[in-house]
């Protein structure tokens, strides 16, 4: 008879609590990484209750192994099935929890009352309820699941300028989109509308109605969830569409109240910060949850530059918390998550009352120190120069965050704006993760493909430019003056040529390079306008728009290399060229692929020339 580790496992566990209960159904099994939702009857009460839920209480429950403890905040949710029954009333308290240790663990649940105690830390500040079943044990085994769901390969941190899975060897590079930013306002979610329609200059005019996504229905597969039977088969649809081309991120604002689309929103009404909508945050999570299992981080910014100084005039104080404790309560649980201090933090002519370089200290300060998994923290920028370095100049170096969300006008100029900005974090001490999000012109952007089929010049600089000088990934904003734009868009197909290009390039890095160690040297090629990330003496990849009697220098390095080369608007396997080794020690050509031209024509494509082992 075999016996799998994981029975193993459970049954030496069982046996370690024989003397203080009976193993049995009581003691039950998770996996890795898999969430564990915990629920408690609690006091009944409502959204609307004059004794404020979300305020007055505080649901914290402690999870511990032999090596971690984590505390971690639960929240109301109402009868506990609200994304099925839009209930804004119940008495069920609930807490999610990832566990990222095999074997035993233990919870304790402890619910305080109090006025404003959801704001306060203090442990046995308050008047402790009573619960049911409040401790427990339970087993944690291996997961059962395979990339890309994140269930596969755990959570998501930074680690020396890069992302990376915890406890694990293996690194993750972004590919995926930024539009549109409104994601959420989807009009089979609880309580979602426009506010007011916006014809305001500098943006995306919008109308009346949001997103229905009924392009992407037909994505939708039998047995992806929905809730009230059939609702959110857009939505998912659209992110089964996004995960198929290989995409892995998605950039959306979780409240852009007086922002560009004034249709997303936590809260029960867009006036009351106060009260949140738990039907419409339990439908979200069924969203995420489902982004998760198709690979797909959660780029979720908070805020926009027209609203950050809209809770607590821009400081951190009792709104702010209790809006980023809620979100942190409900979703942090997720394995992949960026939290984005916001849209083009900080003042702008356009929008000159915006936080300063304190606020936004605080504001990562207490995301860090109250999210209990950690996950990165980043901050969106202004588009240019003095404008973004006015405000990024204040905050290097500052231990709570983690990189940049980098927006950049003139695409020519991104790489060097990346280069510029880690080299800037490195003298500070610092790694920073910057990812490219948020390409220009605004107007324009990230055009449709049949607007612009081939996506040359975001192809060249923004993709392959930013990645090679040191950029952890890109997300592709889509501009707000031309159709399927950057609040409007119902249908990611409208350029599905620029999701395949997308996955070309991360799919070259994820094979072929150990980019997490390596650097930019773009000097080293003699072609105008190339760029070159470099292991020195090992590994050099080297991305060429135009081949022409291209060098590369290896002064000063030693032994021979294979040299193959990789075509960025095909992808495929690796090709030979018309020069197969090289040897160190002097400026030498590359050759040409024995393929360069196509259609009688030159086009980009990237070298990989590699250190031989004998």
């Amino acid at each position: 008879m075999k016996y799998s580790l994981s029975n193993i496992i459970l049954s030496l566990f069982c046996f370690s609590l024989v003397l203080l209960q009976s193993c049995d159904a009581d003691i039950k099994s998770y996996k890795k990484w898999h969430t564990i939702e915990l629920s408690f009857k609690g006091p009944e009460t409502s959204e609307t209750d004059a004794d404020n839920p979300f305020l007055n209480y505080r649901l914290s429950v402690v999870f511990k192994n032999k090596a971690e403890k984590y505390l971690v905040r639960g929240f109301y949710a109402a009868d506990g099935n609200a994304a099925e029954t839009s209930a804004d009333k119940g008495a069920v308290w609930r807490v999610r929890f990832t566990p990222d240790q095999l074997g035993e663990w233990s919870y304790e649940a402890m619910l305080h009352y109090g006025d404003s105690i959801a704001l306060d830390d203090t442990p046995n500040k308050g008047k402790l309820i009573a619960l049911k079943n409040n401790k427990g044990q339970f087993l944690v085994t291996d997961s059962d699941k395979k990339s890309p769901d994140f269930r596969a390969n755990g959570r998501l941190l930074t680690h020396k300028g890069f992302y990376k899975f915890k406890d694990s060897d293996e690194y993750w590079i972004k590919g995926g989109t930024n539009s549109p930013e409104n994601l959420l306002a989807y009009v089979d979610f609880d309580g979602t509308h426009r506010i007011i329609a916006s014809k305001r200059e500098g943006e995306a005019n919008t109308g009346n109605e949001i997103h229905k996504y009924e392009a992407h229905e037909k994505d939708w597969e039998l047995g992806d969830p929905t809730w009230k039977e059939d609702k959110g088969k857009g939505i998912i649809g659209a992110i089964n569409y996004l995960s198929s081309k290989g995409m892995n991120a998605a950039y959306f604002l979780t409240m852009n109240i007086s922002g560009d689309g004034n249709d997303v929103w936590p809260y029960i009404t867009p006036n009351d910060f106060t009260r949140f909508d738990v039907s419409k945050l339990e439908q979200w999570n069924i969203l995420f949850s489902h982004m998760q299992s198709k690979g797909i981080m959660l780029h979720i910014v908070l805020q926009e530059t027209e609203n950050e100084t809209m809770l607590d005039n821009g400081d951190t104080n009792s709104t702010r918390q209790l809006y980023l404790r809620e979100l942190i309560a409900r979703f942090g649980h997720h394995l992949a998550i960026s939290w984005n201090l916001g849209e083009e933090n900080g003042p702008a002519p356009w929008s000159p009352i915006g936080q300063n370089n304190h606020q936004r200290k605080m504001m990562s300060k207490f995301l860090k120190e109250n999210d209990p998994y950690k996950h990165p923290v980043l901050l969106h920028t202004h588009a240019q120069d003095p404008l973004r370095s006015q405000i990024l100049d204040s905050i290097l170096g500052f231990q709570y965050l983690d990189g940049l969300s980098l927006q950049q006008e003139e695409r020519a100029l991104a790489p060097e704006v990346v280069t510029t900005w880690k080299t800037k974090a490195k003298k500070q001490g610092q790694d920073w993760l910057i990812t490219m999000d948020e390409i220009g012109l605004w107007h324009s952007g990230a055009l449709p493909d049949s607007v612009d089929s081939n996506h040359d010049s975001l192809r060249h600089y923004v993709l392959w430019g930013t990645m090679m000088s040191g950029a952890a990934g890109v997300e592709w904003y889509f501009g707000a003056k031309h159709p399927h734009n950057d609040l409007n868009s119902e249908d990611w197909r409208q350029r599905d040529r620029l999701w395949e290009l997308t996955n070309y390039a991360t799919n070259f890095f994820e094979e072929y390079l150990p980019y997490w160690e390596m650097e930019p040297e773009h000097s080293l090629i003699n072609s105008e306008n190339s760029y070159c990330l470099r292991k020195k003496g090992e590994l050099y990849a080297l991305y060429i728009p135009k081949i022409d009697n291209t060098t590369i220098n290896l002064n000063g390095v030693s032994g021979t290399f294979n040299v193959s080369w990789y075509n960025p608007q095909e992808g495929g396997a690796l090709q030979k060229g018309s020069v197969t080794v090289l040897k160190g020690g002097e400026i030498v050509n590359i050759g040409t692929p024995n393929a360069y031209k196509i259609e009688g024509k030159q086009h980009d494509w990237v070298c990989l020339i590699q250190k031989t082992t004998n």
